[in-house]
């Protein structure tokens, strides 16, 4: 491989120019060379955001000159993810895919299974494993300051009353709705931090008016250990509840708001800025019990760790920072989520 690794970045809208991009670009030993997008308003972008990365229109320009590049990340529609990963495979190039990998488990396992036969590294973008408030809920857990984990409350939730008109997310034929979009993340974290699952009750439903795909949902996860996780995300949430309430035998940790790391990149703050992904003091969550219930501090948030991990993979054989048999466990709960709403039954795993 090259001394820098060098990405084809494929697509180019808010998860492309906002979530990809520049973290990619501040890691030291990714280099972004090209970026695929054939939308006008968003080729300008990239020529003013990266001049020196190339512009193309197709990704089959990619796989044509696949020696060309080190590694893909895929950040285009949900229901493109699988037919361009599985066209990464095929031409032997290194993918990131963001989150979702696929639209269903069985989609998703068929192409941990292609690349795995191809020897293909593989990886899904599941950045909120890097959250500053999931990084301090994992410290502690594992410190024991909450005594042993009971349940927890997770929510992603938006004020988004309105169906924007034209929006891929709106459309169930890209894979739209807020299940895989949102839901991926809650998900993810619920696994990450209390591990596997064994029965999964949902309620899923669309909410707003001229809305075709969910903009509401509840999941309620038993895991092996017998804790339970609460999910909601809603794009009706009129006023916002704790984003995680993780609750123990000695005590709990209550945090709201949201990690500032997608608000800073949006605005154009770069990775490694000062103060970047930090919370202030006083949007600090709270630990203990009661009216021992203290401020703590919470993490950093670090989305850089991701391609890092991504970097080192690739480099030193070391395994990739998100396992994509992670994103079949993720899917697999999902399609049981489906089974239970529309059954109003609980799913076993």
């Amino acid at each position: 491989m090259a001394d820098q690794l060098r990405v084809a970045l494929l697509g180019y809208g808010t998860a492309g120019a906002h979530f990809h991009a520049p973290l990619i670009a501040a890691v030291d030993g990714l280099v972004l060379t090209a970026v695929v997008t054939s939308n006008p308003t968003r080729r300008d972008q990239v020529h003013r955001d990266f001049p020196d990365a190339m512009v193309l229109a197709d990704p089959g320009e990619v796989w044509a000159d696949r020696q060309s590049y080190d590694l893909v990340v895929i950040a285009t529609p949900n229901g493109t993810h699988v037919p361009l990963a599985k066209a990464a495979v095929e031409a032997r190039l290194p993918a990131v895919v963001d989150k979702p990998l696929a639209s269903s488990a069985g989609e998703a396992k068929a192409l941990v299974r292609q690349a795995e036969a191809a020897r293909v590294p593989l990886t899904v973008y599941q950045n909120r494993r890097w959250d500053g408030d999931f990084r301090t809920m994992r410290r502690l857990i594992q410190a024991g300051a909450i005594g042993h984990p009971l349940r927890l409350e997770s929510r992603f939730d938006r004020w988004r009353p309105a169906v924007a008109a034209g929006a891929w997310k709106e459309n169930a034929a890209d894979a739209g709705g807020i299940l895989l979009d949102l839901g991926t993340h809650l998900v993810d974290q619920a696994l990450v931090l209390l591990g596997p699952v064994r029965s999964v009750y949902a309620e899923i439903d669309t909410r707003r008016s001229g809305a075709s795909v969910e903009d509401d949902v509840f999941l309620a996860l038993t895991h092996a250990s017998g804790v339970h996780s609460h999910l909601w995300a809603s794009a009706l949430a009129g006023q916002l509840a704790p984003r995680f309430r993780l609750l123990g035998d000695a005590g709990a940790y209550v945090t709201w708001g949201m990690d500032p790391q997608e608000e800073a990149l949006r605005a154009g703050r770069k990775p490694g800025s000062p103060h970047f992904g930090e919370r202030p003091a006083a949007e600090w969550g709270t630990v203990g019990a009661g009216d021992a219930a203290r401020p703590y501090r919470t993490l950093t948030g670090e989305w850089t760790r991701f391609y890092e991990g991504v970097l080192t993979a690739l480099t030193s054989g070391a395994p990739m920072p998100v396992d994509p048999r992670d994103a079949v466990r993720v899917l697999t709960i999902l399609d049981a989520a489906r089974r239970s709403a529309s059954t109003r039954t609980v799913v076993d795993i």
